[in-house]
C-alpha cells in the first residue's frame, strides 16, 4: 500500500518542476503542455494550488559556533511549515524583523 502523503509530495514536486520548466521555456502554457503531453487544465490547477501554498524560502546563516554564542532569551519563536525554527530575541530591531518576515513571505 502506498503512503498517500509521500505520493502527494511526489506529485507536488513533479508539478513544481513542470511549472519551473515552463517559466524558463518562454513558451505559452498551451504550447508547453502540448510538447510535454500534459493536460492544460491540470497545469493550471496545479499552478494555482502551488501559488497558494507559497513555500517559505530562507537561508540559515551561522555567525559563530553554537557553543560560543551568548545565551539569548527568545522573545518569540516562529515555527515554519517544514519545521524550521526562527528564534527572535526580545531586543530585536523591529525594522529588521519586518524585513526578515517580508523576505520569508516572498
Amino acid at each position: 500500500m502506498k503512503d498517500s502523503t509521500s505520493e502527494k509530495t511526489g506529485r507536488s514536486e513533479y508539478w513544481r518542476e513542470q511549472i519551473a520548466q515552463h517559466e524558463r521555456s518562454g513558451l505559452s502554457v498551451p504550447q508547453f503542455c502540448k510538447e510535454r503531453g500534459i493536460k492544460e487544465q491540470a497545469f493550471y490547477v496545479w499552478r494555482k494550488r502551488l501559488r497558494e501554498q507559497q513555500p517559505v524560502r530562507f537561508a540559515l546563516v551561522e555567525t559563530a559556533p553554537a557553543e560560543r554564542e551568548p545565551k539569548m532569551e527568545a522573545g518569540l519563536e516562529v515555527v515554519l511549515a517544514r519545521g524550521e525554527r526562527l528564534r527572535i530575541g526580545s531586543g530585536v530591531d523591529l525594522r529588521l524583523l519586518r524585513q526578515v518576515l517580508e523576505a520569508l513571505r516572498a
